[in-house]
């Protein structure tokens, strides 16, 4: 779609007879490799393009989408149609009028494998010295661009591409614990080194030459950034102003209210999100209505945000239609996270003043248990180690935990470096994050699995 994009909009547009109407267009260009048994097994390449139209008639919206733009009218006269069925929407507001991106008329942007030479390349020498060394190497690569246009019977119109890479390598041995796991997040690939990420694996994997059998309990634990972001990632996505102030979620103040303005983390600790830190859409793209965005917000300019500062809980997530209603702050959903804190201690430096304790590698399936307190359950995965006056000395086995990451930040003793990670369990659906490693004195391993 060459022409394609901004013109398909402003055809949306013109058929558009609501009393207004906002036309979101993507059209994401993905690539991906993957690799098992120390062999490169596929690559692939995929389109996709997706057609919103938002039709407002008096306070009442509808939404229709669709894969296929054979009949945008139809699309057209769908959403209104439901519109007009539908009672005034809860979170109405006006829509945003704004600028006209400059970039607006401009094509999709498009990803080829060519992205992977080097990391195709890197591994095939990683392949090479695995039989030597015992190993298997597994993994994912993948590679997109995202081009979105955004208009509004408003004369808005915006356009932005968003670029989400990342790569994940898993090693195995055949001895017991003997799994792990690294990864990546990047734009453009030239800051990937294979030889890095793999010689950690190959350091990991050192420390399953003696196994140690370890039961479930309370332990002094080192949480690398990859397994914070994890529990942070989903902190975040709960901490949505409207659900708060309705008394559902660990944010909500006993009595009513938000616990806005409550200390809930060591002092020198921040929580924010910036769009021009790491590369996300700098406006609101919402194809539906939820607590956490709203329709009407489309188009809405997006700027660094504070969540938690110094310690302390500075603002939730909010639209402008919950804004008004809980008197606070127009603060957006935004697509990264970015925690970091006074210390500046790397991992390996928090280990080495371990008298005893875990390390851990990452978490997964994670679900939650609770929401009033955000309790959590999940697994630990591929590598858990015991730690013995400041060196690792083993590896134990894999624990199910149970913990509230808002409680963490209140338990912690120790925040360290922050720094570029993927977190795991979410590295498709939340790519961008910054996190340091954390002490947890007694993070709580429930029970022990039998998860690799």
């Amino acid at each position: 779609m060459s022409a394609g994009g901004a013109s398909v909009v402003e055809k949306a547009l013109s058929l558009s007879v609501a009393d207004g109407c906002v036309v979101i267009l993507t059209e994401t260009s993905t690539v991906n490799l993957r690799w098992a048994n120390s062999t490169l097994t596929t690559n692939g390449a995929l389109y996709e393009r997706d057609l919103t139209v938002i039709s407002v008639v008096g306070e009442s919206v509808g939404v229709r989408s669709a894969s296929v733009l054979d009949d945008v009218e139809d699309l057209v006269r769908a959403s209104e149609a439901a519109a007009r069925e539908a009672g005034p929407a809860p979170d109405y507001a006006p829509l945003i009028a704004g600028p006209a991106d400059a970039s607006f008329g401009e094509a999709a942007e498009r990803t080829t494998t060519g992205v992977f030479a080097d990391v195709a390349r890197d591994l095939g020498e990683s392949f090479a010295q695995a039989s030597s060394l015992g190993l298997r190497h597994y993994g994912y690569a993948s590679h997109e661009l995202t081009t979105t246009w955004l208009g509004s019977s408003t004369g808005l119109r915006r356009r932005h591409v968003q670029p989400r890479g990342y790569v994940e390598l898993t090693a195995k041995n055949d001895r017991p614990g003997g799994s792990s796991w690294v990864g990546q997040h990047t734009a453009d690939w030239s800051d990937v080194a294979i030889p890095s990420l793999d010689a950690e694996l190959q350091r990991r994997l050192s420390w399953t030459e003696r196994w140690v059998d370890l039961p479930a309990g309370r332990y002094d634990t080192v949480l690398p950034p990859s397994a914070v972001a994890d529990l942070l990632v989903y902190s975040y996505w709960t901490a949505t102003g409207r659900d708060a102030a309705e008394g559902r979620t660990v944010f909500s103040r006993p009595g009513g209210g938000t616990r806005v303005g409550e200390v809930l983390a060591p002092q020198g600790l921040s929580m924010r999100s910036d769009p021009t830190a790491m590369p996300v859409r700098p406006f609101v793209v919402a194809h539906g209505s939820s607590s956490t965005s709203s329709v009407f917000d489309n188009g809405l300019d997006l700027g660094p945000t504070d969540w938690i500062r110094d310690g302390r809980l500075e603002h939730l997530t909010q639209t402008r239609s919950s804004a008004v209603r809980t008197d606070s702050p127009v603060t957006p959903f935004i697509d990264n996270l970015i925690v970091s804190g006074a210390g500046t201690a790397t991992t390996d430096e928090m280990v080495a003043s371990t008298k005893r304790g875990l390390l851990l590698t990452c978490l997964w399936y994670i679900r939650a248990v609770d929401p009033e307190t955000l309790l959590l359950t999940g697994l630990t995965r591929d590598g858990v180690y015991l730690i013995e006056d400041g060196e690792v000395t083993g590896a134990v086995t894999n624990y199910r935990w149970n913990e509230s990451p808002i409680d963490l930040l209140d338990r912690c003793t120790e925040v360290g470096r922050s720094g570029p990670t993927l977190p795991r369990e979410w590295s498709d659906y939340f790519t961008w994050t910054q996190m340091p490693a954390l002490r947890v004195p007694d993070f709580n391993m429930s029970s022990v699995s039998q998860a690799s």
